[in-house]
C-alpha cells in the first residue's frame, strides 16, 4: 500500500501554516520541522513511512517559507513566534499532544515545544541539533567547541561563525543566495564527507574569507549531489525561494537575544521528562556532536534519552532516509506502543 501525501492549509487570524500530510485521520500525529532553507518536502521519505505505521504525519512550511506567511521584520522570526504556529496547526488537527520532531532550526521549534508547553507533547525527536537548555543562539554554543579543532585565536567562534556573518552581513548574505536559488541549493545540500572529520568547517571561515561562498557573489555551480536530492526537489526548493527570497529564512538567525530570553521563560528547561530521541549525524561537521560536548547539556536534562549516530551530513533526513525511518520507527515501537494505529 502506498499512501498518498496530501497538501493541506490551516489559517488562523496571525498565521497560515501550508503543510503535507500522510496517514490515517485519526492517526497520532507526528509533526516535522524542518530546517534552513527547506521546505515540507524534506521530509518526503519520512512521510509515507510513518503515514503506513499508522501516524498521521504532518510536514510543515514553516513560517518564511513554501506556502506558509512571510513576515517583514526580523522580529518575526524569533522562535516563539514559531511555536505559536506548531501550537495553531496542532489545534487544527483537533489534536491535543504530537510527537515533534525537528532538523536543524526546527530543531530549536519542537525542545522550545518541550520545554514551554510539555502537556502538548508525547515525546521529541532531533536530528542533528542537540537540546541546549540556555537557548541555541552563537553564545549559548561557543563553549562547546572543540578547541583542539578550532583554535580560539584563529577561529574565536569555531563553526558556528557563519551565525555572526549573517548577523554582521545580513543584506550581503541574502543578495549572495538570491543571485542564483537554483545554485544556492546545489551548494548547500550535499551528502557528508568522512574525510572532512577533524578538520574545520568551512562555515568557520565565514567572516574572515568575505562570505559563505567567500567573496563569490552568487553560489559557485555545482553539480547536484543525487545521494541528497533528485531534480525534481531541486527545482521545488529553488523555485520556492525564488520565490520568496532568504530574507525570511535567514532572518532567523537574527534572533539571538529574543530567543535566549525565552528560553529562560521556559516552565521546564531543566528537564524534559518524556521520551527523546537523537540523532548525530557523523559527518555533520557544524552541528558536530561526536567529538565535542555540545550534546552533553541534553544528556543531562533528557533522562529519557535514546541517541543514535548516522553516517551522514547535516541533511541526514534526505541523505540517508532508510536509517532515520527506521531509528523512529524503533523508537516509537519501543516508547509509545499504545499510540499506534496498526
Amino acid at each position: 500500500m502506498n499512501l498518498p501525501v496530501t497538501e493541506h492549509v490551516t489559517r488562523s487570524a496571525r498565521h497560515t501554516t501550508a503543510y503535507l500530510a500522510c496517514g490515517p485521520a485519526d492517526g497520532t500525529p507526528v509533526i516535522l520541522a524542518h530546517g534552513w532553507p527547506e521546505l515540507a518536502i524534506s521530509w518526503r521519505h519520512q512521510l509515507r513511512c510513518l503515514g503506513q505505521l499508522g501516524f498521521r504525519a504532518i510536514a510543515p512550511d514553516m513560517r518564511g517559507y513554501g506556502r506558509s506567511s512571510q513576515y517583514p521584520t526580523h522580529a518575526d522570526y524569533a522562535l516563539e513566534h514559531s511555536v505559536a504556529d506548531m501550537l495553531e496547526l496542532l489545534d487544527s488537527l483537533g489534536a491535543g499532544r504530537a510527537i515533534w520532531v525537528g532538523h536543524d532550526w526546527g530543531t530549536p521549534v519542537v525542545w522550545s515545544m518541550a520545554s514551554h508547553h510539555p502537556e502538548r507533547c508525547f515525546g521529541v525527536a532531533a536530528l542533528c541539533v542537540p537540546y541546549l537548555p540556555q537557548g541555541f543562539t552563537p553564545a549559548t554554543c561557543e563553549p562547546y567547541i572543540d578547541r583542539r579543532v578550532y583554535p580560539r585565536e584563529q577561529f574565536p567562534a569555531g563553526q558556528w561563525d557563519y551565525m555572526r556573518y549573517y548577523e554582521e552581513h545580513f543584506e550581503r548574505a541574502q543578495a549572495v543566495y538570491e543571485a542564483n536559488p537554483l545554485a544556492t541549493v546545489k551548494a548547500m545540500f550535499r551528502r557528508g564527507d568522512p574525510a572532512a572529520r577533524g578538520k574545520p568547517s568551512r562555515l568557520a571561515g565565514s567572516r574572515a574569507t568575505g562570505g559563505i561562498f567567500g567573496p563569490l557573489d552568487a553560489a559557485p555551480d555545482f553539480p547536484l549531489d543525487p545521494q541528497v536530492l533528485d531534480e525534481e526537489d531541486l527545482h521545488q526548493y529553488a523555485a520556492s525561494l525564488a520565490r520568496n527570497g532568504f530574507f525570511g529564512p535567514n532572518s532567523w538567525y537574527l534572533n539571538a537575544q529574543a530567543n535566549f530570553a525565552y528560553a529562560q521563560r521556559a516552565r521546564h528547561s531543566a528537564c524534559l521528562d518524556m521520551p527523546v530521541l537523537f540523532f548525530h549525524a557523523a559527518h555533520d561537521y557544524v552541528c558536530e556532536t561526536i567529538d565535542s560536548t555540545l550534546a552533553q547539556p541534553m544528556r543531562v536534562a533528557c533522562p529519557r534519552l535514546t541517541e543514535l549516530t548516522v553516517a551522514s551530513g547535516h541533511w541526514m533526513a534526505q541523505e540517508k532516509p532508510v536509517e532515520v525511518n527506521a531509528g523512529l520507527a524503533r523508537w516509537l515501537g519501543r516508547e509509545f506502543p499504545t499510540l499506534w494505529r496498526v
